[in-house]
């Protein structure tokens, strides 16, 4: 859990006074702008600047000078700082500068819906092929190893069950709903999350009997549903907090017969099975190690069985330009986390494994809508949050956090898909 120190910095090491008060022994990145030389703020200044001037945006800075085309507002209230945390830190800087207060927008969801439709032509190219000199890479301590992984997956979903309880359903669900129709209703979230979950248990076709792995249990909902139609079902997490949840919730519903929930890593799975459910959990598997992910499911699922997977998706050139880069959400939110493209699951399904790619659904709409309701519901509650242990600089994260995957989807940056792999009864 998230605490508040015993030192906070009250002003910038460069720069002007400080908006929020940050614990520097928490969250130091943020609480200190790094040094930059003058070349450095210069070429950040005219690269950002030059940017920002193409952009449906209204950017209003300090001295009151405003830059872009009109839009969305975002207010620059300490460019020194803003520039600096730009020029030694890329994407990550920004990331921090805004969780401090040097910038803010009173729309922020539809300022960074713009920047992430722009995303790929913000720095110009001859900058864009120096990536590699300039982007920070991804740190070698997050790489998923089994190891690596159970400690990448507690730093984020071992937090605090009352932390996600605040803002996901009752069902605990903590991936993309599917709705009926737009815009969507927090009462309705539920009833959006079972229909996404029902999807998939019959897109694998699960049923009175079937013998279900399930890769990444979050809170149990889908191996709750799963029970309900007759299933065996063997649940794998690297979350000690979820696994405990979800066996109350389990044991609560009078499923304890029919649901195993292990403290187990993909790939320490044995046995096979008759179908296998994977949600949202490739994320989390890192570039290196989908052959192994894919693997695996091919070695689980018996011959003729069916695989049902939703995943967040990217755009295969974006994707590409930016896999070794060390990112704000890596940093933050999911460290060791790699969102695939589309081509990336098919290639590697079919390059390392016998299933083939069957159905392809993406609906990523959705999950800005689900995200939206996430994000209005944690901001509503902040209060709640805060009771729970969490500094108003963890508060501010995590509500960029939010906007900012909300964004990603509004601009298509981002996608999600249910996918149907299967595998021939006579492979082997």
């Amino acid at each position: 859990m998230t605490t508040v120190g015993p030192r906070l910095a009250a002003r910038h090491r460069a720069g002007g006074p400080r908006t929020l008060p940050v614990d520097a022994e928490r969250w130091p990145d943020v609480a200190a702008v790094p040094r930059a030389s003058w070349p450095v703020r210069a070429v950040t200044t005219s690269v950002v600047e030059r940017a920002l001037r193409r952009l449906p945006l209204r950017v209003r800075f300090a001295d009151g000078t405003t830059l872009g085309l009109g839009g969305p507002l975002i207010e620059v209230r300490d460019p020194k700082a803003f520039h600096a945390r730009i020029g030694t830190r890329g994407l990550i800087g920004y990331g921090e500068s805004y969780t401090v207060g040097e910038w803010d927008a009173p729309d922020l969801v539809g300022a960074l819906t713009v920047l992430a439709a722009h995303a790929a032509d913000l720095i110009p190219r001859p900058l864009q092929r120096l990536r590699g000199a300039w982007a920070q890479r991804q740190p070698d301590a997050q790489r998923n190893t089994p190891d690596g992984s159970r400690t990448n997956i507690s730093r984020h979903y071992d937090l605090s069950n009352d932390l996600f309880a605040v803002f996901l359903d009752e069902t605990l669900t903590y991936s993309s709903a599917v709705f009926r129709g737009f815009p969507a209703d927090w009462s309705l979230l539920a009833a959006a999350q079972h229909r996404k979950i029902d999807r998939l248990l019959d897109l694998a076709d699960v049923r009175e009997g079937t013998r279900l792995l399930e890769i990444g249990t979050g809170w149990g909902e889908l191996a709750l549903r799963a029970a309900a139609r007759g299933a065996h079902v063997t649940s794998l997490t690297l979350s000690k907090e979820q696994r405990e949840l979800a066996l109350e919730r389990v044991r609560q519903a009078g499923y304890a017969d029919r649901v195993s929930i292990e403290l187990c890593d993909y790939r320490e799975a044995r046995g096979t099975y008759d179908a296998i459910v994977s949600v949202e959990m490739i994320e989390a598997v890192g570039a290196e190690f989908w052959p192994v992910y894919f693997r695996t499911l091919d070695q689980r699922l018996e011959p003729g069985g069916r695989v049902a997977l939703q995943a967040i998706t990217t755009p295969h050139e974006r994707m590409l330009a930016t896999r070794d880069t060390h990112t704000w959400i890596q940093k933050y939110i999911f460290p060791g986390g790699l969102i695939p493209s589309t081509e990336a699951i098919e290639e590697t399904a079919r390059d390392h494994t016998a299933l083939a790619v069957t159905a392809r659904d993406g609906f990523g709409a959705h999950y800005a809508e689900t995200l939206r309701l996430w994000r209005e519901r944690f901001t509503d509650r902040a209060d709640d949050v805060a009771a729970l242990g969490f500094d108003a600089t963890f508060r501010r994260l995590w509500t960029f956090y939010l906007a900012y995957s909300e964004a990603g989807f509004r601009a298509s940056y981002l996608d999600v898909q249910q996918y149907l792999l299967t595998k021939e009864a006579s492979a082997r």
